[in-house]
């Protein structure tokens, strides 16, 4: 659930239908039978997922590359709150730094996941980390200078959005190829994830206390460093037959590809449903509180207390993966969204100034129902659409989800001047009411089956009663 690398989106980042529409481009229905039960969603899955347990060399190379970065990526608001308004800046200034990697990385992760589709994915994810290595230094170095201009900060944000757009899409393959069990594995990482947040920012208050901003910057960096030497020494297995870039596919044209994704994108109701009800989210709910919080608390209780709360809201999402390692609905989108109510704590608290240790406990709340929907979010998308079209899905999921969010930010600082920061907070969490009512209200997304949940394929020649003949396409 936002650097880019862990971007807060229905699918987190990463994220995020199994029949397609008919038409051109669509593969037969015995390439899609089988690439379900290669990625671990079709029959068999749970026998493939004991022969092959989430837990192996590989797994924990990505398991750590996927905590550090989100560890950096956790403490980026503090140094860019605490940096900017020390230098005369406010609030304006850092929902438009934040607004100017969400633009870049929501405008161009649909070309990344087309180039994910026809190149190696983790080569793309260590260059990608290299360039932020690179950009996140110059950060450093500016802030360590005092020579703070506004523009430089947001065109070093706009080139961090870039790479991660090449970086996002290649997050929802991987998982699939390194665990069987893609609900376990995205528990895992949900809870490595979480684990950083707890500790990011709190780390991040320490370093600006008692060193600068520029210290956080060249720590920020020094993750990127790390995710790229994990993902260096990752070694994934062998993609399927006919699946290869390198053996032809993706072969097309780069325009052929990005509207195959997009066809196969809009065959899928319940998925389009989340990611047009998340617009709202992001530019009334998510993106005004991230700047909002920032800047309230900073400026009311200090870089420390800032720390302390985005930590509380670390503890949650680490609850909230536990719940999700733990539970198993058959519904998943439906309980996922039901969880989407406890992030009405969060604005609310800060919003309604109630001190800083209830807008800890009202993050906390909020951290863990986001964190269990993140991944009941992720593992439907990764099992319910084929291996071959998954970056490219997971591409528009992202950038859908996340397009709203830098219009939010955007608009964080005149809202918050016109209306007070409080009330605009609070009008945020009235609205984290409605998205997840509106989730709740779509047939599609309520009663989404999981894949492995599903009842056996009929013989050939069975007959099947009326309208239950592919129960998931809605």
């Amino acid at each position: 659930m936002t650097g880019t690398s862990s971007q807060s989106s229905p699918g987190e980042a990463a994220a995020a239908g199994h029949d397609s529409v008919a038409g051109a481009g669509a593969p037969p229905a015995g390439r899609r039978a089988d690439a379900g039960a290669r990625a671990g969603t079709g029959p068999g899955a749970e026998d493939g997922a004991r022969a092959r347990p989430v837990w192996s060399r590989d797994f924990a190379l990505f398991f750590v590359a996927r905590a550090v970065a989100r560890l950096g990526d956790t403490m980026l608001p503090v140094a860019l709150a605490a940096g900017l308004l020390e230098h005369g800046y406010g609030a304006g200034a850092v929902g438009l730094a934040m607004a100017s990697t969400a633009a870049a990385f929501a405008g161009l992760v649909v070309f990344g996941g087309v180039i994910a589709d026809r190149f190696s994915t983790r080569k793309l994810m260590i260059g990608a980390d290299l360039v932020r290595l690179g950009t996140q230094s110059l950060a450093a170095v500016l802030f360590y200078s005092g020579h703070v201009v506004l523009w430089e900060i947001c065109a070093i944000g706009f080139a961090n959005g870039v790479a991660g757009a090449v970086f996002q899409p290649g997050v929802a393959s991987t998982v699939p190829r390194l665990a069987a069990d893609i609900q376990g594995a995205n528990g895992a990482i949900r809870i490595a994830e979480s684990a950083a947040q707890l500790a990011g920012p709190a780390v991040a208050g320490l370093l600006v206390g008692f060193a600068s901003p520029g210290g956080v910057f060249a720590a920020h960096a020094a993750t990127y460093a790390v995710s790229a030497l994990c993902l260096l020494l990752l070694r994934l297995p062998p993609l399927p037959a006919g699946m290869d870039p390198a053996a032809g596919h993706g072969s097309g044209t780069f325009k052929a590809d990005l509207v195959e994704g997009w066809r196969e994108f809009r065959a899928r109701t319940w998925l389009w449903g989340v990611i047009a009800v998340w617009c709202l989210y992001m530019i009334a709910v998510w993106g005004p509180t991230v700047p909002l919080v920032a800047t309230e608390v900073v400026q009311q209780h200090g870089p420390r207390s800032y720390g302390l709360i985005n930590s509380a809201l670390g503890a949650g999402t680490v609850v909230g993966g536990f719940l999700a390692l733990r539970l198993r609905p058959r519904r998943m989108l439906r309980a996922g969204a039901v969880a989407l109510f406890a992030f009405v704590w969060f604005p609310a608290a800060v919003g309604a100034g109630l001190g800083v240790p209830l807008m800890a406990a009202g993050a906390a709340v909020a951290g863990a129902g986001m964190s269990f929907w993140g991944v009941m979010w992720a593992t439907s998308v990764q099992t319910q659409v084929p291996p071959d079209v998954l970056n490219r899905i997971h591409a528009y999921d992202v950038a859908g989800s996340l397009a709203m969010m830098p219009v939010g930010q955007a608009l964080a600082g005149p809202a918050a001047s016109a209306l007070g920061a409080g009330h605009v907070l609070l009008v945020s969490a009235a609205i984290s009411l409605v998205v997840p009512t509106a989730l709740l209200a779509v047939p599609a997304i309520r009663d989404l089956i999981r894949a492995d949940a599903r009842p056996p394929a009929r013989p050939p020649g069975a007959a099947a009663g009326p309208g239950r003949a592919h129960p998931e396409r809605r």
